[in-house]
């Protein structure tokens, strides 16, 4: 199904209602360590499975890949097949931050050609029901579809001001004026 990177409410209930439902998945995660599990297992949409944003979608952090280094195309592929998530899958993400970790997944999806968007408003902007019972899908097969050269450039072709290349930093203001760092140490 062709939609928008961005869905309101009504329009994943209008989606449910139209074509099945969507699998909607929770990827609540935090800076401050706090874990988006016990968040999703406190309260979450009706129907939606936890996706663990450093279990499923980053590989193993390191000084020369940051610390959310995107998995290889097989470990991708692995975890959506374990969550139960199938390539003809519709996808609606949500966490409670502005969409930081779930627009991770929906750019995932998006860019491997899966139907994927983001909930506008996160777990906030759903006006219907939540549930504390966690869904477990069955596990399904997932192809690997290998990450597409055009998504990506290399920190050379940045660096070197290439004609229509832009780097958009979307840190705090004051974590990339450099007045804190929380996070990352020097």
């Amino acid at each position: 199904m062709d939609m928008g990177p961005i869905l309101d409410a009504g329009a994943v209930a209008a989606l449910s209602a139209d074509s099945g439902d969507p699998v909607l998945c929770d990827v609540r995660w935090y800076l401050d360590g706090r874990s988006g599990r016990e968040a999703y297992e406190a309260v979450h949409l009706p129907g939606a499975v936890f996706v663990d944003l450093d279990e499923h979608l980053t590989a193993e952090p390191g000084p020369k890949v940051g610390r959310h280094p995107l998995p290889t195309a097989e470990a991708f592929a692995g975890s959506m097949g374990e969550l139960g998530i199938g390539p003809d899958d519709t996808v609606v993400a949500y966490d409670d931050a502005g969409g930081m970790s779930a627009g991770r997944l929906v750019w995932m999806l998006r860019v491997l050609g899966q139907s994927a968007a983001l909930l506008d408003g996160g777990i906030a902007g759903w006006d219907g029901p939540l549930e504390d019972r966690p869904t477990v899908r069955a596990p399904v097969g997932v192809p690997v579809r290998p990450w597409p050269d055009q998504a990506f450039t290399e920190i050379d072709e940045v660096a070197a001001g290439s004609a229509g290349t832009v780097l958009l930093d979307a840190r705090a203001p004051e974590r990339y004026r450099g007045e804190v760092e929380p996070v990352d140490p020097r």
